[in-house]
């Protein structure tokens, strides 16, 4: 799941693991193209009930692919990501973007 928060200069992005994925996890890392894929930089936070979340800066106007990499070894996808596209390895990414709404 994804809770968007738009400022002046950058959109503040919530982002939750799926439950089913994380039933039982111990980490689960925030990887994507804003981090360069870095499996390490972005670890989420446990919450109460096994939930896990994250809240990362994003640049205004952009589209960035990212997925959740659970316990070192599983990579998903956000099953409520606002699109996905392909990628190199045979599946896809999820995307999320950050264009503020217009009125």
């Amino acid at each position: 799941m994804i809770k968007k928060s738009f400022l002046k200069t950058k959109c503040k992005v919530t982002f939750e693991a799926p439950q089913g994925i994380t039933d039982g996890a111990e980490t689960v890392y925030l990887v994507g193209d804003f981090n360069e894929w870095n499996e390490t930089s972005h670890p989420m936070e446990k919450k109460k009930g096994g939930r896990f979340t994250l809240v990362v800066d994003l640049p205004l106007n952009r589209e960035f692919q990212y997925r959740f990499l659970v316990d070192g070894n599983a990579w998903h996808n956000d099953w409520e990501a606002e699109k996905y596209v392909p990628n190199p390895f045979s599946g896809d990414n999820s995307v999320v973007t950050t264009y503020p709404p217009t009125e």
